[in-house]
């Protein structure tokens, strides 16, 4: 439960533990007032940080660097205060403590956050942006969070919102004033602005897929027969032992999973059970939980150490996976020269042992992700969790709806607008902004009514 808004919070806003520093945290209408009480000297000019002891009760705590931002200027929109004290548990604690003894209370998680917005200060948008870039894996979702938390996608919704508003206002203006000098709105205009407005949902809705890819990862299934060398090559991408790997078919009973950055996209490499017909009830269990897994790949590497094998593997998994197929030639670094200038270039041969061949992979998955879900544009606005999705979805089915009533006619324009309003509701969802009054501001400052 969030408390009041009106309590002044306190929080230690660094991972715990052996560290150099520990940031702590105060914001409130309290908050200058609190601080004051604990540190010496107290400098109250803004955003400049000055060293000063924190103590409690006379009895010294820490020497600390603190900086005080007062509101409405500071992250949260209310006064702040930022000790930076040494790190470990017991010295960061004991300031918080000695805070919350003067009146602050702990901060929930995302309090503060959860005031930028409330203030103003952030949209909700830019607040799970935050979230975003402290669980970035990628430098793809780092890139994606700040341009996010730079009001890309907000200001992108709320011109989609505005020109919402504005053909509702053209609907507003037909029914209230039809006999205006300018006469009613030709028809067309309403339609060439809902056929406009239809291809812009779609142009960011087409974003989406990317933006999920981007945000959860790709999931790269590493396939074949037992003992070719499947969990070697996924130590390898990974840079380290994470699988076992031995010379017994069947060592992997179970996927293993790890995150890597290819630069591009961030990858989830799953490490599966050997695909081949086996009486072990275990392993046979690893194999299901691997047909699952390729079920639901986004890229699947057919790995064998043969070239017939790699064929072998990729004609087995057809049936399992509609994901493209990236075949592999594992242990290179085995075969002979003479069988090496045989190559066939719609392979990619590589090296668990030497590291041959493992950019080249990391770009032929690249490249098989980018086909299959177009590539990543920079600097273009995207949708990145299903919340987005979800709403931009419904704005645009309350369109389509708008869309057939107004062309069909058969309800007034006073009930078809109902759908126009939805449309900008579902929008006003992401971005936190409801004013139901927009639409009466738009008709009075874009027409010249009542002259």
């Amino acid at each position: 439960m969030i408390g009041s808004t009106d309590d002044t919070i306190v929080s230690i806003s660094t991972a715990p533990g052996r560290a150099a520093i520990a940031l702590i945290r105060l914001s409130g209408p309290e908050a200058l007032t609190i601080a004051a009480q604990h540190v010496t000297p107290w400098d109250t000019e803004p955003r400049r940080a000055h060293l000063a002891t924190v103590h409690q009760d006379g009895e010294p705590l820490d020497q600390a660097i603190v900086t005080i931002f007062p509101g409405p200027d500071s992250f949260t929109g209310d006064d702040v205060v930022e000790i930076s004290t040494h790190g470990g548990l017991l010295v960061p604690a004991s300031v918080v403590a000695a805070l919350i003894a003067s009146g602050a209370r702990q901060a929930q998680p995302g309090e503060f956050t959860r005031r930028a917005v409330m203030n103003g200060k952030l949209d909700i948008l830019q607040a799970e942006a935050i979230g975003d870039l402290i669980d970035a894996h990628s430098h793809s979702m780092r890139r994606a969070a700040l341009q996010q938390l730079d009001a890309g996608l907000s200001r992108r919704l709320a011109a989609l919102r505005d020109d919402l508003i504005g053909l509702e206002a053209l609907i507003a203006y037909d029914i209230d004033f039809p006999e205006e000098d300018d006469g009613p709105v030709p028809r067309e205009k309403i339609e060439t602005a809902v056929q406009t407005l239809a291809l812009a949902l779609d142009a960011l809705l087409a974003t989406a897929p990317v933006g999920e890819l981007i945000r959860e990862g790709a999931v790269v299934v590493i396939a074949g027969a037992p003992n070719v060398g499947k969990s070697s090559l996924f130590n390898a991408l990974i840079g380290r032992s994470r699988a076992i790997v031995t010379e017994i078919p069947g060592t992997t009973r179970d996927a293993i999973e790890a995150v890597i950055d290819s630069g591009t996209w961030p990858l989830r490499l799953v490490d599966t059970a050997g695909l081949r017909a086996t009486a072990d009830t275990i392993e046979q269990i690893g194999i299901e939980v691997s047909e699952r897994y390729l079920a639901a790949a986004h890229v699947v590497l057919a790995c064998s150490d043969t070239d017939s094998g790699v064929e072998e593997t990729a004609g087995a998994i057809a049936g399992k996976s509609i994901a493209p197929v990236v075949r592999v030639r594992t242990k290179v670094d085995l075969v002979s020269p003479s069988d090496q200038l045989r190559r066939d270039p719609n392979v990619v041969h590589v090296s668990a042992e030497t590291g041959a061949g493992l950019v080249q992979l990391l770009l032929a998955i690249d490249q098989a992700l980018a086909t299959q879900h177009g590539a990543i544009a920079p600097d273009t606005p995207m949708l990145t969790r299903a919340r987005h999705r979800h709403a931009l979805e419904a704005a645009r089915s309350e369109l389509v709806q708008f869309e057939r009533a107004w062309k069909e006619d058969k309800l007034p324009a006073t009930v078809a607008s109902v759908h126009l309003r939805a449309a900008v509701g579902a929008l006003e969802e992401l971005i936190g902004a409801v004013d139901v009054e927009d639409v009466f501001d738009r008709v009075f400052s874009s027409f010249c009514v009542g002259k």
